[in-house]
């Protein structure tokens, strides 16, 4: 893919993975536009007067639940990046209707509009909490990853392709836990809501270059899946302040011990690559692509954050930590 006569679109443009989407645009792949696409003008300031004024950016307000806007938006754009989410579990649990408006009304709306533009590729973020959700923000994006895998049965003789990208926390995004412990060790005591827990981890880095990566391969229908390492809570304490107190909170509403990111429902369209999974939909439209090394994998296989067979050791992860400062 030619990336330097692309005009590429990201919704949620301000947001941890908005802004290390466009460092890494500008950086390595010189898009012809970048249009930043989010709701709030104090942060498109700020990220503006921040390094990002690049003459390539456009900085577009407007919010995915208004589609005339994303309408106005898309028009000659030829990639979309939807990042743009209520992800916070709790606050997505006490604002039901506005979690799902933005993450599925919203998800609506980008399709509707991309289809009336003719964009060529649509990638939406997914998480590990749309895999057998138990909460609120998980039930909205497992079903704005049905709505995307589905839209392509709509784009009749478009070009237009919808796919997405799942992955697991983030290291360094503001919604990550690694800030909270950061800010409790200056109090000599971390709270952890069950000391079973166990987490996938990916670096804001290694999640923009997966997605990118992903939109240069994709067919339009696939859920891609990195493979990345998991890593026990209560070592991830230890990276970050050993030599503090543990205080249990008991787990909070929505919350999983262990995190999954392919069910074994998943894994009968599933194959494997060296560097990731790609779940196949199971649909007319789709046709058998040939992915390079590709293999099926194996009945009742489960990617699951407890027995995933990569690990970080404390060391490990505070170094991923110090790269993304």
């Amino acid at each position: 893919m030619e990336w330097n006569d692309r005009v590429v679109l990201i919704t949620g443009g301000t947001g941890s993975f908005g802004k290390k989407f466009a460092e890494v645009m500008l950086k390595e792949y010189h898009p012809k536009k970048l249009i930043i696409f989010s709701r709030d003008e104090l942060k498109q300031h700020e990220m503006q007067n921040g390094g990002f004024d690049h003459e390539s950016i456009r900085y577009f307000i407007g919010d995915v639940r208004d589609v005339d806007r994303l309408r106005r938006a898309l028009r000659g754009v030829d990639i979309v990046v939807h990042a743009a989410a209520l992800k916070q579990v709790l606050a997505c649990e006490y604002n039901p209707i506005e979690a799902v408006l933005t993450n599925v009304m919203g998800a609506r709306n980008v399709i509707e509009a991309s289809l009336d533009c003719g964009v060529e590729n649509i990638m939406a973020l997914s998480t590990d909490k749309a895999v057998n959700p138990i909460n609120l923000y998980g039930a909205t994006k497992l079903v704005a990853e049905k709505l995307f895998i589905q839209a392509n049965s709509y784009r009749g003789d478009k070009n237009t392709k919808f796919s997405c990208v799942r992955y697991g926390n983030v290291i360094g995004s503001r919604g990550s836990v690694i800030p909270l412990f950061i800010s409790q060790k200056n109090t000599g005591k971390i709270t952890v809501t069950d000391p079973r827990m166990t987490r996938f981890w990916i670096t804001l880095d290694q999640g923009v270059q997966f997605v990118i990566s992903c939109i240069e391969k994709m067919h339009g229908g696939e859920i891609f899946v990195p493979k990345i390492p998991s890593m026990k809570i209560l070592d991830l304490v230890k990276a970050v302040a050993p030599e503090c107190k543990i205080e249990h909170t008991g787990i909070r509403p929505g919350e999983k011990i262990h995190e999954i990111l392919i069910s074994e429902d998943e894994v009968r369209t599933t194959i494997e690559t060296d560097d990731m999974f790609i779940i196949q939909p199971v649909h007319p439209w789709w046709k058998s692509w040939d992915w390079e090394g590709g293999k099926p994998m194996q009945e009742g296989f489960k990617y699951s954050s407890d027995s995933n067979s990569r690990w970080l050791n404390p060391a490990q992860l505070k170094e991923m930590i110090l790269e993304c400062k």
